[in-house]
């Protein structure tokens, strides 16, 4: 009897471990985490995110071999920035990459685990949703060059008259900085130059515009 009672305590106390243990690593949010604690992409829901953008691309006769996701939900201390390739469902390149900084100082990471977004003109804030990647221009920042945002939703449609653009600076960096976080501008997704150097020529030998979708 007390062997019986004892054998379905322990029952017990393993399943119990076992639906923790399961409920940290793959069900809090989008979040796991590495040995040192630091959260790295779930890539299922990543490709979920992929499947969607492929969709969109089709629809909207963009660049469907591969397109930029940009994963909010994840510290700005690791890289969240990912180019897709659809031909292979997988990620090619991952980049650390900087958000707008909104009410707190420019170039610090005070936001580096809660970002905030706005579409308002001023705010200094990122604004999530999928962009057209449009025209390449000459920058001021990073290795000087840049590109057009033209934002397709209503959380981001006013990036163009914002002058929201995609370009590199030479604060972030090439490798992952977490717990510290990626500084933050105004609002302008921000790579490290290296990074630009490495997806800039898939850029501008497409043949269609490409999509960058940001979300949270």
């Amino acid at each position: 009897m007390r062997s019986s009672f004892y054998f379905q305590s322990m029952k017990t106390i393993i399943i119990i471990s076992i639906l923790i243990f399961f409920d940290f690593n793959f069900v809090k949010g989008n979040l796991k985490f590495q040995s040192d604690n630091r959260p790295y992409v779930n890539i299922e829901r990543t490709r979920l995110k992929a499947k969607e953008a492929l969709i969109f691309c089709n629809n909207k006769k963009l660049n469907n071999e591969f397109c930029i996701l940009i994963d909010m939900s994840l510290h700005s201390g690791v890289k969240r920035f990912f180019v897709w390739d659809f031909k292979n469902d997988t990620i090619l390149n991952s980049f650390l990459v900087g958000h707008g900084c909104c009410d707190n100082p420019w170039s610090f990471d005070l936001s580096k685990d809660n970002p905030i977004f706005s579409n308002i003109e001023g705010s200094h804030c990122s604004s999530i949703g999928k962009y057209k990647l449009g025209e390449r221009c000459y920058s001021d920042w990073g290795i000087n060059i840049k590109y057009i945002m033209h934002g397709l939703e209503s959380t981001n449609n006013n990036a163009f008259s914002r002058i929201i653009v995609f370009h590199s600076w030479e604060n972030v960096s090439d490798e992952e900085v977490y717990p510290d976080g990626t500084p933050e501008g105004w609002g302008c997704p921000t790579i490290s130059n290296n990074s630009m150097k490495i997806i800039d020529p898939k850029i501008k030998s497409s043949e269609k515009p490409v999509l960058m979708w940001i979300y949270n």
